[in-house]
């Protein structure tokens, strides 16, 4: 049983191996992963709370710059946080019941301050964002388990190039910018530009379809209890990058108004 398959570049090559240690008396089960991802959302929301307020305090006396301007450490420290404890997690996933945690701490306040930003913009959004990531969260798990969708190889082959190429565009665009150059289909609300969001919501969705079989089959072989607490952080990576694609197609529809 191939326990090394999936797109979401969180559920890497030999990780299980990572912290395999013989034999197990507490193994990983899908209640247990269930239960970890859900007091990782509550982590994240009380984190994204305090962005939010801490932005709408500002804001019902200025500007969305002026407010942004104050809330901009805390949601640049949670990015960059959250992509160093996210690395360190991916290289030691024995101590996921340690990073994990933090990692939810740091996108919460990274996603409460850029979700009050776009609110304020667009109110009403943030709200739609998350109810349709969740939506979509269920749909796929209703999929997954009624057998309609299959993480067969070449269906994990197909999602892993995908979610490669267009990480791949993503970085281009970020050295592109680096130099004053700008992709216009990743930021306008063209029909083209909003095309691609589309097409990125629909990787982001299927990566769900990888990470449900990931630990489903985790929890078949075995393996050790620790990895309940991995399996929950490399859902937790695909539902922020969902909700975040989420947002920024609504934002582009929102401004066609």
């Amino acid at each position: 049983m191939n326990l090394t398959k999936s797109s979401n570049p969180v559920f890497g090559n030999s990780v299980f191996s990572k912290v395999q240690t013989g034999a197990q008396t507490d193994v990983m089960t899908i209640d247990g992963t269930v239960n970890k991802t859900g007091l990782m959302f509550l982590i994240l929301a009380f984190a994204a709370a305090f962005t939010w307020r801490k932005f709408f305090g500002v804001y019902d006396y200025g500007s969305p710059e002026g407010a942004f301007s104050v809330v901009a450490p805390w949601l640049i420290g949670g990015g960059i946080g959250g992509f160093i404890v996210a690395i360190i997690t991916v290289f030691a996933p024995r101590y996921s019941n340690i990073t994990a945690p933090i990692y939810a701490v740091f996108e919460g306040l990274f996603l409460g301050g850029i979700s009050a930003f776009f609110e304020a913009q667009y109110p009403g959004l943030v709200m739609r964002a998350v109810a349709l990531t969740f939506g979509v969260f269920f749909i796929m798990l209703f999929l997954f388990r009624s057998g309609k969708i299959r993480a067969t190889g070449k269906f994990r082959m197909a999602i892993m190039a995908a979610t490669g190429g267009i990480a791949l565009i993503y970085f281009i665009s970020f050295i592109a910018g680096m130099f004053g150059a700008s992709f216009g289909f990743l930021h306008g609300n063209s029909l083209f530009s909003i095309g691609f969001s589309l097409v990125v919501v629909a990787v982001a969705a299927l990566n769900l379809i990888l990470d449900f079989d990931f630990i489903q089959r985790g929890a078949a072989a075995r393996a050790p209890k620790i990895m309940e607490w991995y399996g929950a952080f490399g859902l937790m990576v695909t539902l922020v990058w969902l909700y975040l694609e989420i947002l920024r197609l609504l934002s582009k529809l929102a401004s066609r108004d």
